[in-house]
């Protein structure tokens, strides 16, 4: 079996052989003997590293290593191609309206050609009827039929459920929930998106707020009805 040939390494501080290079520091960028550039990056208290071993002669700079490695990591990061894919989350008690609005996002996305995470979010007692959320679900899969194909069937992962569909070539998607030719601005759909997970994180908090105040309530109801007991005990003595 080949053995993958290594990436080349960056060449820093003795590793650099070469007897004669071009550094590169600050507004200067000279031809040195390397010793000459080594002691140079030491009196700044800073690194040499080879930036272009094939150049004749070899580029250096000296510049502080950490700092630089970081800096090439970021700029890998920022030339990979980003990922092609938007999320679309839902709840089992979703409004009519609002389960519109998301589908229609839903189509703007495929439209464009970005895949689509579907997630449908039980909160509290919902999990309970987790057959709501898959019908929920293979609704979605059937509105977007027109604009879609499913690449991950409906599966229930903790206490989501999450599909993944990708869109149908052009020529074959049919919108339901917009009409064609209609201008469609994909930021706007991010940020209704958004917005609509927002409200929905609110609508937890007022929910889980209702809960603990009927706690309180019946806490409450229960010292009174032990208050009362307790009056009652020293009447009757």
């Amino acid at each position: 079996m080949k053995r993958r040939p290594r990436p080349p390494r960056t060449r820093v501080n003795d590793k650099i052989r070469c007897p004669e290079i071009r550094v590169i520091y600050g507004e200067h960028n000279v031809v040195l003997p390397t010793w000459k550039a080594l002691n140079k990056a030491k009196e700044l208290g800073l690194d040499l590293v080879e930036i272009a071993p094939n150049a004749k002669p070899p580029v250096c700079r000296i510049v502080d290593y950490g700092k630089f490695k970081y800096e090439q990591s970021k700029q890998k990061k920022s030339d990979k191609p980003k990922k092609r894919e938007k999320e679309v989350k839902f709840r089992v008690n979703i409004d009519p309206h609002d389960y519109s609005i998301k589908m229609m996002h839903a189509e703007d996305f495929l439209a464009h050609g970005f895949k689509v995470r579907i997630q449908l979010q039980f909160k509290g007692r919902q999990m309970a009827h987790k057959e709501l959320g898959f019908d929920l679900m293979e609704k979605v899969k059937i509105d977007l039929s027109g604009m879609a194909h499913i690449d991950l069937e409906p599966k229930l992962n903790n206490r989501n459920i999450l599909m993944m569909v990708s869109p149908l070539p052009a020529e074959k998607q049919r919108r339901k929930f917009r009409k064609d030719g209609e201008h469609v601005d994909l930021t706007e759909a991010d940020a209704a998106m958004d917005a609509y997970d927002d409200e929905d994180d609110d609508d937890d908090d007022d929910e889980e707020y209702d809960h603990d105040d009927e706690d309180d309530d019946s806490s409450d109801s229960d010292a009174g009805d032990d208050e009362a007991g307790d009056s009652g005990d020293e009447d009757a003595k």
